[in-house]
């Protein structure tokens, strides 16, 4: 409880995910809660057997991404620390927008999408500020980061997996 607890100031950009605790027990628990998250998004969207290869390739694709970026930059070490703090910061904000989904589906109102929407600017500034401490970069360098991290993962994830089941 404690290291989640450290893991939520992740969520407010008041930490390093280089001063958080390196646990591989707290990586593989955030690596199954997000499979479960978004193993429940996606088959509230398309057909299991579609929605079980996307899901398995854009955490492929986000834990590759994430094991280059520190590999270039010559951080390995960190690659539990980070993976853990991207992980657990996408954990939070798909648990919190789940219930968000649900509305935008049924409202489809102007509300609805716009805290869909500030839901996923928080996860990019999240992720943002995690590849700036990770990196030693600029913040804006790492919301750069970010958006290529996210298309790379989510819309790489999407594409191969329309590639292999078209």
């Amino acid at each position: 409880m404690d290291t989640i607890k450290q893991y939520c100031a992740l969520c407010w950009f008041s930490a390093s995910p280089l001063d958080l605790p390196r646990s591989s027990a707290f990586f593989r628990t955030n690596l199954i809660v997000s499979l479960v998250l978004f193993f429940f998004i996606q088959f509230n969207m398309t057909d299991e057997i579609e929605s079980i290869s996307e899901v398995i390739l854009e955490t492929l694709l986000n834990l590759g991404f994430i094991a280059l970026a520190l590999w270039l930059n010559k951080n390995m070490h960190a690659y539990i620390q980070v993976g853990s703090a991207i992980m657990f910061c996408e954990n939070v904000v798909a648990a919190l927008l789940i219930p968000v989904m649900f509305w935008v589906t049924v409202a489809e109102d102007w509300l609805s999408y716009s805290v869909l929407l500030s839901g996923m600017f928080w996860n990019w500034l999240m992720v943002g500020v995690v590849f700036k401490h990770a990196l030693n970069i600029t913040l804006l360098a790492g919301l750069v980061m970010s958006l290529f991290y996210l298309l790379f993962s989510f819309g790489g994830g999407f594409a191969l997996n329309s590639f292999l089941t078209g």
